[in-house]
C-alpha cells in the first residue's frame, strides 16, 4: 500500500502493530533533555554534512536513510539504512520502532514521494519534521533560461529543429525525452541508465560532482552543445554548467522544482541542529 496519507484509524494500527501505544511517543519526547534520535532522510550534500555534525554531539543519536539509486553512495558519519520503507505506513512503523525523535527531510529538491511521505508519517505520529534544502538557483545578468513545469514540458521547449542537447537531469527521467527524437542527447549520469530509456540519438557520459567551470565550459565545447536541460537543484556542487552556458551564451531550459508542501524549511546547517536539540 503506498497511501499519500494515513487517517487516525490507520496510524494507530501503525503504532499498535509496532508493539508500542501512541503514548510511547508522548513519552520520549518529555524525556527530550536526554533523548535525541534524528532519522535524516537523505540523498543530498546537506545531508551528509548534517550527518557529520550529529556525529559529533554527544547528545545526539541518528540514522540516515537513502532510496538506493546509486551503487556506490558517498560515505556518512551516521549508521546507514538504505532503499524504501513501505510507503507513508511503513515510515510510520519504522518511527516508531526506532524511536525517532525528530525527522530532517534532507533529500534532492526533486524526490517528491519520500518528502510527501515524510510529512504524512510524522503527522499521523506527531514527530516534528524539518525539511533542509539548498535554496533554488536564481537567473543571473546573461542567463538565458527557458523555465518549465517538468520533463515533458522541457522536451517541449527543445523546439522541432534538431539541436544538440546536454541533458544534466540524471537517469531518473531520461524517458521523458524520447518524445523529442529529433535531437542529438548527451546525457551525464553517476550510474548506467536503462537503455531502453534513452532517446534514439543519445551519448551517456558518466561524472560525479562538483565540476570545474572551466571542464564545463570545454565540455560543452567539445560535444558542441546549443542547448541545456537541467533541473534547478540550487547549490554550488552543480552550478558551473549554470555559468558554463551563461558564458558561451546557451539556452538552459531550467525544470522546476516539485511543490515541497507545508513543512517548516531552513537552508542551513546550523538551524537544523538547533531544531534537533528542541
Amino acid at each position: 500500500m503506498e497511501p499519500s496519507s494515513l487517517r487516525g484509524g490507520e496510524a494507530d494500527e501503525a503504532i499498535q502493530s509496532s508493539g508500542r501505544d501512541s503514548g510511547f511517543l508522548r513519552s520520549a519526547r518529555n524525556d527530550a533533555a536526554t533523548f535525541r534520535r534524528a532519522l535524516v532522510l537523505g540523498g543530498s550534500t546537506e545531508a551528509r554534512i548534517l550527518a557529520t555534525r550529529i556525529a559529533a554531539d554527544p547528545h545526539l543519536e541518528g540514522v540516515i536513510s537513502l532510496a538506493g539509486r546509486t551503487s556506490a553512495p558517498l560515505a556518512h558519519d551516521l549508521p546507514t539504512r538504505t532503499g524504501g520503507f513501505g510507503g507513508v505506513e511503513g515510515l510510520t512503523r519504522y518511527l516508531v520502532d526506532e524511536r525517532i525523535s525528530h525527522v530532517v527531510d534532507a533529500t534532492h529538491p526533486f524526490a517528491a514521494r519520500i518528502s510527501a511521505n515524510a510529512r504524512a508519517a510524522c503527522a499521523a505520529v506527531g514527530v516534528p519534521l524539518l525539511v533542509l534544502t539548498r535554496p533554488p538557483w536564481l537567473p543571473a545578468r546573461g542567463d538565458r533560461w527557458i523555465e518549465v513545469s517538468d520533463n515533458l514540458a522541457a522536451a517541449g521547449a527543445l523546439g522541432d529543429n534538431p539541436r544538440r542537447v546536454f541533458l544534466a537531469i540524471g537517469r531518473q527521467g531520461v524517458a521523458d525525452f524520447r518524445i523529442a527524437p529529433q535531437h542529438d542527447y548527451v546525457l551525464r549520469v553517476i550510474e548506467p541508465p536503462n537503455a531502453d530509456d534513452l532517446p534514439p540519438c543519445c551519448e551517456v557520459i558518466f561524472g560525479r560532482g562538483p565540476f570545474a567551470l572551466e571542464d564545463e565550459i570545454a565540455l560543452m565545447r567539445d560535444k558542441r552543445i546549443e542547448i541545456i536541460v537541467t533541473k534547478n537543484s540550487g547549490g554550488a556542487l552543480a552550478y558551473a554548467k549554470i555559468e558554463a552556458a551563461r558564458t558561451l551564451g546557451l539556452d538552459v531550459v531550467m525544470i522546476a522544482r516539485p511543490a515541497s508542501g507545508d513543512a517548516p524549511t531552513t537552508h542551513e546547517i546550523d538551524a537544523a541542529m538547533a531544531f534537533l536539540a528542541s
